[in-house]
């Protein structure tokens, strides 16, 4: 199975909508995409320390799911993050994190006048 960042963003979007701080998997199964996609995915958020499994069905969001949350929250810096990902024929999950983190660094710079770095 491909990995689908759309949807990992997706999935971050519902871990931090959820106003009890632990999502469920049973929330997910009501959502478009097939269970076992978004069980893999699920998953792939785990392995990348983004959100951690806290009993059989739940899931809360990490420290660094937060981060990458807030530094994809942005259309703009979502696309840029995905079209620099695609002009390098792909990046891992680590790196599109960090290029999300510069492009988000980049648009406080341009914004507040100052360097994030």
């Amino acid at each position: 199975m491909k990995r689908n960042d759309d949807l990992l963003r997706e999935l971050l979007f519902e871990f931090e909508a959820d106003t009890g701080g632990l999502l469920h998997f049973r929330k997910f199964l009501s959502m478009p995409q097939e269970k076992i996609e978004i069980n893999y995915h699920v998953s792939l958020l785990s392995d990348a320390g983004l959100v951690t499994q806290v009993s059989e069905t739940g899931f809360r969001l990490t420290n660094m799911g937060h981060d990458y949350i807030e530094a994809i929250r942005s259309d703009t810096v979502w696309q840029k993050t995905k079209d620099g990902a695609a002009q390098v024929g792909g990046m891992t999950l680590g790196m599109m994190r960090d290029l999300a983190f510069a492009y988000l660094k980049q648009e406080a710079k341009e914004k507040l006048g100052i360097s994030l770095e």
